[in-house]
């Protein structure tokens, strides 16, 4: 990675999550010449492999390998890299050195922005416990006495983007940025059809980007046909309004 090169990080619960919700950001900023790097807690393997269990004589390791290798030609569509915690699901749970390769990575990548889950999910524990890990190290990793060296501390804590739940009413979404994915359409949906497991997903998702491209659209009064609804969690500093 060069000095000027713009990163991005996506800090996800399952291999699911960050194709359904962010795929048209990881795809448009890596066209944009960003380096994204998704870290992905876990594999899925007990409650996001509904298509993976209904076959027959399917074990924890065999879905966990299929898992990985969907998520990993996701993600390489997309343009993006990835690298997996192993921290199971339903229940999630990470270890004090996945915490601390995650800060690593934080430091690593110094991102412009993050991408995570929305913080309230009641109907999923894992997503809000990935997004209250991926704050944790955000802030940790800008602590001049974690692993001091040096040179300082050169990470700068970057803005917080929380993608779009499967029930946004109930987790309290209120999206403040709607991201034109339009001309990235093709290669989300193309990390769709790596995801069999899921296959029930991938039409409920199209409509979700659909609807959110219509809202985008009369929002901006420029055409936009499919879009990424976000919200942040932070205020951003201006110098002007408009």
């Amino acid at each position: 990675m060069s000095a000027t090169q713009k990163t991005g990080l996506v800090v996800t619960a399952h291999p699911g999550d960050f194709v359904w919700r962010a795929g048209g950001a990881i795809a448009l900023h890596a066209k944009m010449g960003y380096r994204v790097k998704i870290v992905c807690m876990s594999y899925g393997e007990r409650g996001e492999s509904q298509g993976a269990w209904k076959q027959p004589g399917m074990t924890m390791e065999t879905c966990k390998e299929g898992r990985r290798a969907e998520a990993e030609a996701a993600a390489s569509i997309l343009g993006a890299e990835i690298e997996f915690f192993d921290a199971g699901d339903y229940p999630l749970h990470i270890t004090p050195a996945m915490m601390d390769r995650l800060i690593d990575i934080y430091r690593e990548v110094n991102p412009s922005f993050v991408l995570t889950h929305a913080i309230r999910d009641p109907y999923n524990v894992d997503h809000p416990e990935a997004s209250r890990i991926a704050q944790e190290a955000r802030i940790v990793a800008q602590a001049a006495g974690h692993k001091p060296g040096p040179g300082g501390v050169t990470y700068s804590a970057p803005q917080v983007f929380q993608f779009e739940p499967h029930q946004p009413e109930q987790c309290d979404f209120k999206p403040n940025r709607i991201l034109n994915i339009t001309e990235v359409w093709e290669q989300k949906w193309k990390a769709f059809e790596q995801l069999p497991a899921q296959r029930h997903l991938w039409d409920y998702y199209e409509r979700v980007a659909l609807n959110r491209g219509m809202q985008g659209g009369r929002n901006s009064g420029k055409a936009m046909k499919y879009g990424e609804a976000y919200q942040t969690i932070f205020p951003d500093a201006v110098e002007v309004l408009a």
